[in-house]
């Protein structure tokens, strides 16, 4: 692994952090989510070479599970990862918010943008890495990349035991509604306040962002960016794998 200090092309250095902790309790048992094999290569291998392959990101820290971490260094070793890019390995926590903590902490001085990704989206392309660092290159202290909703959606008031009908409270306006995605970017010293001040359980970091009262921007994500959570989600992964194998040409 290379120096860090290594500034990025454009002159504001961003770096990534990929919590991948979880255990991925909906794919079944076996490994941990972020090292199942997709396409004969694990999930997390995939999405650091999906952050590596923007040029604009010089860093990347993956936030092992916790009695994981020489485990998953030894597999960053054991592939092929762009020599441009300098990569971290570091021990998670219980919670996904407090392995990225974790993994902010790890970060060396000097990186003002900090891009936060889910393990789980392996295929995240190149395209919407970099649109996430442009906007907040551009002024937005968080920026999310999403993606228009295609059914309508319902609130509801929870079943008390699952499988029981439950009651429609509202039906929001579709157009105002988009699916979020990762990577999130952050300018650094926000996403650091954010993880200092919030306390309470969040589903992402932008949330915890727009906690603070800071602004959030949403930038066009991609369908290619899904999340995989379950075992049909792998077989499409493996499909746009194909795909991608077959459009290249190899």
């Amino acid at each position: 692994m290379s120096d860090v200090s290594r500034p990025s092309p454009a002159g504001v250095r961003t770096a990534a952090v990929i919590p991948a902790a979880g255990r991925g309790v909906r794919l079944g048992p076996g490994a941990p989510k972020a090292l199942r094999a997709l396409n004969g290569t694990p999930m997390l291998i995939h999405a650091v070479r999906a952050l590596a392959a923007s040029r604009a990101v010089s860093l990347v820290v993956v936030v092992a599970p916790p009695d994981g971490a020489a485990e998953v260094k030894s597999l960053l070793d054991a592939h092929a990862l762009p020599e441009r890019t300098d990569f971290l390995v570091v021990p998670g926590g219980r919670s996904r918010q407090e392995s990225v903590k974790l993994g902010l902490d790890a970060l060396p001085p000097g990186y003002d943008i900090v891009l936060v990704h889910d393990a789980a989206r392996p295929l995240v392309p190149v395209d919407t890495v970099d649109a996430v660092v442009e906007a907040v290159r551009d002024g937005a202290p968080a920026v999310v990349p999403a993606l228009p909703v295609a059914d309508t959606v319902k609130e509801v008031e929870p079943a008390r035991t699952p499988g029981e009908p439950e009651p429609v409270l509202a039906t929001p306006e579709r157009a105002r509604l988009r699916a979020v995605q990762t990577p999130q970017g952050f300018d650094r010293e926000t996403l650091l306040r954010a993880h200092g001040t919030v306390t309470t359980d969040v589903t992402d970091d932008a949330g915890m962002v727009e906690q603070l009262g800071e602004r959030v921007v949403v930038v066009p994500g991609h369908e290619e960016a899904f999340k995989v959570t379950r075992p049909l989600d792998m077989v499409l992964a493996e499909a746009v794998l194909a795909r991608r194998r077959l459009n290249d040409g190899f």
